[in-house]
């Protein structure tokens, strides 16, 4: 494992990418690819994943989970990065491909032949509603993720 102060020694930091101090170039990143989901950097002869890196270099150490708030894996700015549990990190997630209402956390429930609201507040399935239309029940999601997620609500 390189150390922070390694890295400060190697590069400076600006607007998300390493520059290379002896070259000035930007440090060229290993794209992402099917095995490895970030974008990642060679240092010393070793890969790691980029965005845990920068967080390493502004912060001193490296915590479990690092979140990209805007959910954006080559958007590696500092300020786009942070902390977070692994439920915190579960909240911030876009809505699944296969998702058939285009709104994150409604899905048709057969059953009641309307769409339903459902998030998860403390690990725990709430149901917020049957809709028959499916604008409102979207922006029922909305607000029920702003109000029980917070700052992790991801729309």
């Amino acid at each position: 494992m390189t150390t922070q102060e390694r890295l400060k020694e190697l590069f400076d930091y600006q607007d998300g990418q390493f520059i290379n101090r002896k070259t000035n170039a930007v440090k060229a990143l290993v794209p992402i690819t099917k095995h490895h989901r970030y974008c990642r950097v060679v240092i010393d002869g070793k890969a790691y994943a980029f965005h845990r890196m920068v967080f390493f270099y502004h912060k001193g150490y490296l915590p479990k989970i690092i979140d990209h708030m805007d959910n954006d894996r080559t958007n590696n700015r500092i300020e786009n990065l942070r902390e977070v549990t692994q439920q915190q990190n579960c909240l911030n997630r876009v809505a699944h491909k296969n998702n058939q209402s285009g709104y994150k956390n409604v899905h048709w429930d057969k059953a009641m032949n309307k769409w339903s609201v459902q998030i998860s507040i403390n690990r725990k399935r709430c149901i917020f509603g049957y809709f028959d239309d499916l604008e409102l029940a979207g922006l029922v999601a909305v607000e029920a993720r702003d109000k029980y997620h917070g700052e992790f609500a991801c729309h």
